[in-house]
């Protein structure tokens, strides 16, 4: 007689239906959503850690031989230090606020630079603590004769959703480095990659350091996610496949067996019958 088949049917349920939703949706997010998250930030570390590596141990080049012309960019060479010889223009500086250097809340103050036949750069000039109530302190400008600076060049930032810049104490306040947008409110053409200074430097404030070469958790955290996107799947499977189990040894097991009557039993049941 052939061997019946416990019915699959319990996986229709409504709890079995919920859970399989979960983790489908789960395994969905590992994959297209926390993994290339982490695994992005891992290469993006790894790239900037690279760009550092690289740039301590090579003497600086001028600025034009990577930003010839004045919209050019340099994002493969973020961190390289330049030099370049050029004067500032200090009636149009902006700051970044809330910025922070050594674990504390800063301005960074950004002046264009007009580089002798070439570009004009945006310059990090470098860091000011803010006042009580993030008024701006008395900030230095700049020296108005040509001088020559050396930099490392950085990526524009992107613009911050939905935080528009603004002027309080004389100054235009923006909450990122955007060239594009310190660009449209200086009213002068900037180039795509700007420039921040190093010590000892024309026009200098506070020093912005390089960030520490360190790799980070990123890549271990994708791996993780990519273990539990495959590993959820697999532990639905083995629930269903334990409860069919179960089911299954339920079917196979004989109904229990009427336990035997003692002799006094019977006989209250055989007179009991009679009356």
């Amino acid at each position: 007689m052939p061997r019946r088949i416990p019915s699959l049917a319990f996986l229709l349920r409504p709890g079995w239906i919920a859970l399989a939703l979960v983790v489908i949706a789960f395994t969905y997010l590992c994959f297209t959503v926390l993994a290339p998250w982490q695994l992005g930030k891992n290469t993006k570390t790894s790239r900037e850690n690279r760009q550092i590596d690289y740039s301590l141990h090579t003497p600086p080049v001028p600025l034009k031989t990577l930003l010839p012309q004045q919209d050019s960019s340099a994002p493969g060479a973020q961190w390289r230090r330049v030099t370049a010889t050029g004067h500032y223009l200090p009636d149009a500086q902006v700051l970044a606020r809330l910025r922070v250097v050594d674990g504390e809340q800063a301005f960074e103050v950004l002046a264009p630079f007009a580089v002798d036949d070439g570009p004009t750069v945006l310059v990090d000039r470098g860091y000011v603590r803010p006042e009580p109530g993030s008024h701006v302190p008395p900030i230095p400008r700049p020296p108005e004769q040509t001088v020559t600076i050396t930099a490392r060049l950085r990526d524009s930032e992107p613009t911050a959703p939905g935080k528009e810049p603004f002027t309080r104490d004389g100054f235009p306040q923006v909450y990122s480095i955007s060239t594009a947008q310190v660009s449209t409110l200086t009213g002068v053409p900037l180039a795509g990659s700007y420039l921040q200074l190093v010590e000892d430097q024309p026009g200098g404030l506070g020093l912005i350091g390089i960030p520490h070469l360190d790799a980070g958790p990123f890549l271990s955290y994708g791996i993780q996610w990519i273990s539990f996107g495959v590993l959820a799947p697999i532990g639905l499977g083995y629930f269903a496949y334990a409860e069919l189990r179960a089911r299954r040894r339920e079917r196979r097991e004989p109904p229990p067996a009427d336990e035997p009557m003692t002799v006094e039993e019977k006989l209250a049941d055989r007179y009991g019958r009679r009356r």
